[in-house]
């Protein structure tokens, strides 16, 4: 069973060099750094080409390790793993929409879980790293890694996004 549990954890991990979100400065549901990212847009939809030496100077080291060297978070330390607002979701790199909080749901795995994503907002990558097979999500207009899609997820996808918390900016419904 300890081996299972073990199984499970690692092949939704995307590196072997997890990000400690919980040890970082932590973030309000929106990302702050927004004001200091010239691409940040929740409406420009126009692919970015920007180096990641651009992104290094602007992004904070926790998301820029996730966004930009594929690295992950901690299971069970990401701000949104427990939560569950209605709302959307969005990427914390370039503003792009990702996901909406009615496909979210809880799969213990650690890292927020989501059986749809925005058919616009996401891409994927074959990703053949730490000797598994699997695919790698990222963001269609900044290719941010923001984590991995498995077929284990619930019903009416089958699908389960495994997400970092770090990639993801959060926008409650208005009331």
């Amino acid at each position: 069973m300890l081996i299972c549990t073990f199984f499970f954890l690692q092949s939704c991990s995307q590196t072997q060099k997890p990000v400690d979100t919980a040890n970082t400065k932590s973030y309000k549901m929106e990302n702050p750094t927004t004001k200091n990212n010239p691409y940040y847009s929740r409406s420009d939809k126009t692919k970015l080409n920007v180096p990641d030496s651009e992104w290094k100077k602007i992004l904070p080291p926790d998301l820029y390790a996730v966004a930009r060297e594929a690295n992950t978070e901690y299971p069970f330390t990401g701000k949104y793993n427990d939560f569950d607002q209605l709302g959307e979701y969005y990427c914390a790199v370039c503003g792009n929409h990702l996901f909406r909080s009615d496909a979210k749901f809880s799969s213990t795995c650690g890292w927020p879980s989501f059986f749809e994503a925005d058919k616009d907002g996401v891409a994927y990558k074959r990703d053949s790293s730490h000797g598994m097979e699997r695919i790698e999500v990222i963001c269609k207009r900044c290719d941010s890694h923001l984590g991995h899609v498995f077929n284990d997820g619930p019903p009416p996808t089958g699908t389960r996004f495994c997400m970092n918390s770090v990639s993801l900016d959060f926008e409650p419904d208005k009331k």
